[in-house]
């Protein structure tokens, strides 16, 4: 059973939850990550999350989002998360936001409450998504795509929409 760390509202680790019981509609502070994948030609990684999930099913969103495990370096949290979700593996992994953090809550009422360190990486080699995880992706243009975003922001996840603007205006993607 995956594991998170449980974090007070100044970012230190207080323990930690069981994955599956941390997200209610009361959901503590917790520390995740979210991560923006290019590939060589500076597309951008997107993908709708699948209907089966829990929060925000089949929503458009970033590349994919995680937890590290608790003690888990952080990059290589972000490396094992896109093997397990996309089955992609990485190069370049590097943190760009490292205090974003948000708060949202899902039309079922579940809470996302988190400390979400944001990072860019670049796909290194083929990727195979689960199932379980993605229902659809693409590879977009990502001024074409955050202009979208701006448009019609209640059509994406929440954080995806934060983020791309602070990513927009450090001119990362």
């Amino acid at each position: 059973m995956d594991e998170v760390t449980l974090l007070s509202a100044d970012g230190d680790a207080i323990g930690v939850a069981a994955k599956d019981a941390v997200h209610t509609t009361d959901t503590a502070l917790h520390l995740a990550f979210s991560c923006y994948v290019q590939d060589e030609h500076g597309r951008l990684l997107v993908t709708r999350r699948a209907l089966s999930k829990r929060t925000w099913p089949g929503v458009w969103t970033n590349s994919f989002c995680g937890h590290p495990r608790p003690g888990e370096d952080m990059t290589d949290a972000v490396r094992r998360r896109a093997q397990d979700e996309l089955g992609l593996s990485l190069r370049d992994v590097r943190m760009v936001l490292p205090d974003y953090r948000y708060r949202a809550v899902d039309a079922s009422g579940i809470v996302e409450n988190e400390i979400c360190p944001v990072h860019i990486a670049v796909a290194d080699g083929d990727l195979s998504p689960s199932p379980e995880e993605v229902a659809e992706w693409a590879w977009v243009d990502p001024r074409a795509f955050a202009d979208a975003v701006a448009a019609a922001p209640f059509a994406y996840s929440p954080w995806l929409v934060e983020q791309l603007a602070q990513l927009r205006a450090l001119e990362a993607v």
